[in-house]
């Protein structure tokens, strides 16, 4: 089995909309507190990855993707903060593997990258929130996030009801 992690540019992001919309859908459907609320179809997410695709045009965002077999499974983006006072930080956004190609260690080889990369664009501060409760709650600590706390009611499941959220930071260089 072939997997390739690499960090995405604009137009390899547009190339790759229809792979990321189906991992979105499938994360989702799946129960993942995204953004988004059932029902979500893959084309529903086209518009979400449009607007990613621009923001990597911009230089606003780095997306990481993992490919098995040359099909996208899996992604996570960091969202680089543009206030004068935190040209050092970032925001960890959507770690998303597909239920297929779960188990196979994508997760922690896109963290590893998209934090790497990070680093190498200036950021030493890494921020993310997670649904309390979920099963991403629990791998951030094994990738060497630390907890700051909870926030409860902060948003909602995908089919319906408010969820807490836990944040999290890490330095990365």
């Amino acid at each position: 089995m072939t997997v390739i992690i690499r960090i995405l540019n604009a137009g390899e992001t547009r190339a790759a909309i229809t792979d990321l919309s189906e991992t979105l859908s499938d994360c989702v459907n799946g129960g993942a507190s995204l953004g988004f609320m059932l029902p979500f179809a893959p084309e529903d997410a086209v518009g979400y990855w449009q607007e990613i695709a621009d923001a990597v045009e911009k230089g606003g965002i780095i997306l990481a993707v993992a490919e098995v077999e040359g099909k996208v499974v899996g992604t996570v983006q960091v969202g680089l903060a543009s206030k004068p006072n935190q040209p050092h930080r970032g925001d960890l956004m959507k770690l998303l593997v597909h239920r297929s190609a779960r188990g196979l260690g994508l997760s922690r080889r896109l963290m590893e990258a998209v934090e790497a990369e990070a680093a190498r664009r200036g950021r030493t501060l890494l921020v993310l929130d997670t649904a309390t409760g979920s099963e991403a709650e629990k791998i951030y600590p094994r990738f060497g996030w630390e907890r700051v706390g909870v926030i409860p009611d902060y948003a909602m499941w995908p089919q319906g009801g408010f969820c807490a959220t836990t944040l999290f930071y890490k330095r990365v260089a």
